[in-house]
């Protein structure tokens, strides 16, 4: 079906939307920089109009956010959007006049609203089937199967051993239940496993997977996909272009293998691991290890006790204060040329400033 351009709105009740912004909660629409303040109102004076002028948010799938913002390295926040306004095709993106930021979400809490977002608009008729596609929807206390294949579909299982599966554009697959195991695999997809040793892939472009049941494991593979595991022990992994994966938990492993990706360990002896080249690897637990292994990667110990290792072209790290640093300088062919291990806080080396290894020397480098 096509798309309709939706005309301007004017509207005195706000609407509730999402916006990205970058590590300083700031955006440079139509290339001008513009600082944003959690809980301040801001209002555009002249013309509102979508992707031209005016505060865009996205006001659709919650997901597109990440068409306009790579997981890795954005702060997204819950805004509310008021006065005049104009959305794109399809309305997924809205400019208005005035913008309030809200509270700042982390990527959890926007892949579960996502997944909201989808099941509250896969209205069943008969009891089993969705309005968009005709595909089936189903829970099941235990043991149960929930499958939705179609666009816009709705799978959530939240039995003992569920498994929700959604395979369509925009499906959300729910699996809360002991040991559930949810999919989406279709473009736009939200995957949430929310019980113990619960599993959640979304392999779709800008496909969202969350687990947080204690070892749980959530995967991303999509361009952008985003990968969150809070529960112990649990796994994330992000494959895809810029993906951002993040495991919270006690002994959990964030990997990112995708170029530019971020990986992030918060958990206590947690492993982060960015291969790709560009590559941004955190781990701020206690006694957690960051690895940067792509090309011009950094990896940063920012936990008491941490261990950051760069061993790519061009690599660097940076500590904490007592955090291990390891570097390896190599040629433009991949020869290792010289390596380097050291403290944070001694022999010169400056806590929470990136070092590159030049000559065999740790060079402070931004």
């Amino acid at each position: 079906m096509a798309r309709t351009k939706k005309p301007d709105i004017a509207s005195t009740a706000p609407i509730l939307a999402y916006k990205g912004f970058n590590e300083d909660l700031a955006c440079t629409p139509q290339g001008k920089f513009f600082q944003f303040e959690s809980g301040k109102t801001y209002r555009h004076d002249g013309k509102v109009k979508a992707c031209e002028s005016g505060f865009h948010a996205i006001t659709g799938h919650p997901l597109a956010l990440f068409k306009y913002y790579a997981p890795a390295g954005t702060r997204i926040c819950r805004v509310e959007i008021s006065g005049q306004m104009d959305s794109d095709d399809g309305g997924e993106k809205t400019a208005a006049e005035i913008l309030t930021v809200g509270k700042e979400i982390g990527l959890t809490q926007l892949i579960l609203d996502a997944a909201k977002w989808v099941i509250d608009r896969a209205k069943p008729v008969d009891g089993n089937y969705t309005a968009a596609a005709s595909e089936r929807v189903g829970t099941d206390d235990t043991g149960g199967a929930a499958t939705a294949s179609g666009t816009g579909g709705a799978a959530t299982a939240s039995g003992y051993q569920g498994a929700a599966t959604s395979s369509g554009e925009r499906g959300a697959a729910t699996a809360s239940g002991d040991w559930g195991a949810a999919t989406a695999s279709g473009y736009q997809g939200a995957a949430t496993a929310s019980g113990e040793r619960g599993a959640a892939t979304a392999s779709g472009d800008w496909g969202a997977a969350t687990s947080s049941g204690e070892r749980g494991a959530a995967t991303a593979s999509g361009a952008r996909g985003a990968a969150t595991a809070s529960g112990e022990q649990g796994a994330a992994t992000a494959s895809g272009e810029q993906g951002a994966a993040t495991a919270s938990g006690w002994w959990g492993a964030a990997t990112a293998s995708g170029w530019q990706g971020a990986a992030t360990a918060s958990g206590a002896r947690g492993a982060a691991t960015a291969s790709g080249a560009r590559g941004a690897a955190t781990a701020s637990g206690w006694w957690g290890a960051a690895t940067a292994s792509g090309t011009r990667g950094a990896a940063t110990a920012s936990g008491e006790q941490g261990a950051a290792t760069a061993s790519g072209f061009e690599g660097k790290v940076r500590g904490k204060d007592g955090c291990a640093l390891f570097l390896v300088e190599r040629s433009t062919s991949g020869e290792i040329l010289h390596a380097w291990a050291g403290i944070a806080g001694r022999d010169c080396i400056k806590p929470d400033k990136f070092y590159r290894l030049v000559d065999g020397k740790p060079v402070e480098v931004e």
